[in-house]
């Protein structure tokens, strides 16, 4: 029997394998349009590469960045003002190529094992970096400060310790130069009913604490029957800005529970994105079992950069906590627990549901290394490297008294930009974006709202939406484009924008549609993937498709898979039923952790997917993971 890890390891080679194939032939196809051919082996070996490839290359980047740091610290403490200048200069490359951010440490570092598992001491050793004085370190901290004001940035004080043995942890940022280029974290919030995922992000976004009634909750929900209940039944979008100082941008709050009052006193995104440097997109999901579908929903299409998974310290790891959980993991998202309402659970039960969620996350299935965040220093060091390692931190906070709440913002505000991840979106390749929600706006028209997956994009382009009910592509212009309620002129790959769109009936566009580039002809009907392969006059492009193959494995069912097998399939922003058509099984049947390759079609029209892409498909219980293997 296949294992959950064993098979997700090999549908991730699939993915990267056919993702290079994508963005070579892309290459090969820049190439015939500019008619200056360019060889494809130096860019193949950039794209893919194994595992040992990647962490040499990460200890070369360690090992030069620590290099860099020491030569700044020697020329901020030189008494020549040249080397200042010089010093200057390299905090700003440093910047630049960081994407605008930068955490400087001064002073001995501790080793992270100790770090991590709570038993760092004095006494521990291990420590490296240079042993400072504080009055050292304070002269440095002056000049590094004199000089990132002098190239426009911000510096602020992530913790400073003065024990034994001395450090300081800066935070350098730049203020981007507008919304269009502001960094975005995409989080998506799950975890069981009443566990308090929209009393959480209340209380973060907005600054002000619950009164144990939910009231941190309100100005959230979206519908009638959301106040009525208290829960979630959408997917709800909520954001946190962090200023160039480091600092959370938090509106004035009150402490009335009057739902009106609440509502005004939330600053408008428009206000925030402007005076951010950084944005932490929150996908707020359902959590009652009869709304999984929607959960599943925002988590495949939302492209979030890690899964905050809320637990409630009185109810412990239950339900759809452990749903979402193993969706989470079968997606391979990083993840991050939060167990809240430690203020009014008794001491025994919130060590029980300390002990069970350890238990949870170091079993077979999960395989995560539990670091439990109790200090400011563990939150930074925590977010500097999170998504490379295997690690899952935990946050204990309290919505009522506000206890761990700085620990979860400072980890937000450190966390790499969703946009950063080379691996999913490319600038470099032509132009795709995936609509995951439609509005009719009065006096605007018709507004879809999306990920740009690769390519840019501006305002006034002309590309092609589809595919229709028959597979087909209609022509329309990018009138005006929003980000973060915000108006902006482009957008480039990982960013999530809003797009009007210029004679187009709402009426005519669905989720799971795209925006490609245009062609002189539009593709239609069951053409190859990559029309380039078999004319040079065509510009890659994906089209409609109505039947593929995959590589599944079947997580669970109660009793058997066979041929006519109907499910909800959800692959990025596709979510449509399918029907199984064949499989390669010898029984033709499939049962709890088969694998196999099964052929799928799409019930009701055509969509556009790609090979490599990874899929999930339920109905009830029943779930399977796999990738697309071939188009059909």
């Amino acid at each position: 029997m296949t294992t959950l890890r064993t098979f997700q390891n090999e549908i991730d080679e699939i993915h990267n394998r056919e993702l290079t194939k994508q963005r070579v032939q892309a290459l090969l196809d820049k190439d015939r349009e500019i008619k200056h051919p360019r060889s494809s082996k130096g860019k193949t070996k950039n794209v893919g590469g194994s595992a040992n490839g990647e962490t040499a290359r990460t200890n070369e980047i360690l090992d030069s960045r620590s290099e860099v740091e020491q030569k700044i610290l020697k020329l901020l403490t030189s008494k020549a003002y040249a080397d200042h200048d010089v010093a200057r200069d390299m905090i700003a490359e440093l910047l630049t190529s960081h994407n605008g951010e930068y955490v400087f440490r001064i002073g001995e570092q501790p080793p992270r094992n100790e770090l991590f598992s709570g038993n760092l001491d004095d006494e521990t050793a291990g420590w490296s970096g240079d042993i400072r004085s504080e009055q050292e370190i304070n002269l440095i901290v002056n000049e590094i400060t004199k000089a990132v004001e002098e190239v426009g940035g911000k510096v602020s004080t992530l913790f400073k310790t003065c024990a034994a043995h001395l450090r300081v942890s800066l935070l350098l940022r730049l203020p981007p130069p507008n919304v269009s280029l502001t960094p975005e974290v995409r989080c998506a919030v799950v975890g069981n009913v009443d566990s308090g995922k929209s009393t959480t992000l209340g209380v973060l976004t907005r600054g002000g604490l619950d009164d144990g009634r939910g009231r941190a909750r309100v100005g959230l929900f979206r519908h009638k029957h959301e106040l009525e209940t208290g829960r979630t039944s959408s997917v709800g979008m909520e954001i946190l800005g962090f200023a160039p100082s480091g600092e959370a941008i938090l509106p004035n709050v009150s402490n009335s529970a009057d739902p009106d009052v609440l509502r005004r006193e939330k600053l408008g995104w428009e206000e925030i994105s402007n005076q951010s440097a950084k944005i932490v997109s929150f996908i707020d999901l359902a959590g009652h079992e009869r709304y999984l579908k929607t959960t599943l929903y925002g988590l495949t299409s939302g492209a979030p950069s890690c899964v905050i998974l809320i637990v409630g310290a009185n109810a412990g790891l239950i339900g759809m906590s452990k749903e979402h959980l193993a969706i989470a993991l079968a997606l391979n998202v990083p993840v991050v627990v939060c167990i809240t309402k430690i203020d009014m659970t008794p001491s025994n039960k919130l060590a029980e549901t300390v002990k069970q969620t350890v238990k949870i996350l170091q079993s077979p299935g999960c395989r995560k290394t539990p670091v439990f965040v109790k200090s400011m220093e563990t939150a930074v060091e925590l977010a500097t490297s999170f998504g490379s390692e295997r690690l899952c931190p935990i946050f204990q906070v309290s919505n009522v008294t506000g206890e761990g709440l700085e620990f979860v913002r400072t980890f937000l505000n450190l966390l790499p930009s969703s946009e950063r991840d080379a691996e999913k979106f490319d600038v470099d390749q032509p132009f795709e974006y995936s609509v995951t929600e439609v509005w009719s706006v009065p006096y605007v028209g018709t507004v879809v709202n999306g990920i740009v997956n690769a390519g840019s994009i501006k305002a006034g382009d002309a590309v092609l939406l589809g595919p229709d009910s028959n597979g087909n592509f209609q022509t329309t212009v990018i009138k005006s484009m929003q980000r973060k309620r915000a108006p902006v002129t482009t957008a480039e790959a990982g960013q999530c924008v809003s797009l009007a769109l210029k004679r187009i009936r709402r009426a005519d566009i669905r989720k799971g549609m795209v925006l490609v580039n245009k062609l002189d002809k539009p593709p239609r009907g069951k053409l190859p993937m990559y029309c380039s392969l078999h004319s040079p006059d065509d510009s890659y492009h994906g089209i409609a498709i109505r039947q593929f193959e995959g590589q599944v494995l079947i997580l669970y069912h109660n009793t058997t898979l066979q041929k006519n097998y109907q499910a909800m399939l959800h692959c990025g922003a596709v979510r449509q039923t399918v029907r199984i058509i064949g499989m390669d099984h010898p029984q033709g049947i499939l049962r709890t952790g088969d694998r196999a390759t099964v052929q799928f079609e799409f019930i009701s029209h055509p969509e556009f997917v790609k090979e490599g892409m990874k899929l999930l498909f339920r109905e009830g219980k029943t779930k399977g993971l796999g990738v697309i293997t071939r188009l059909l």
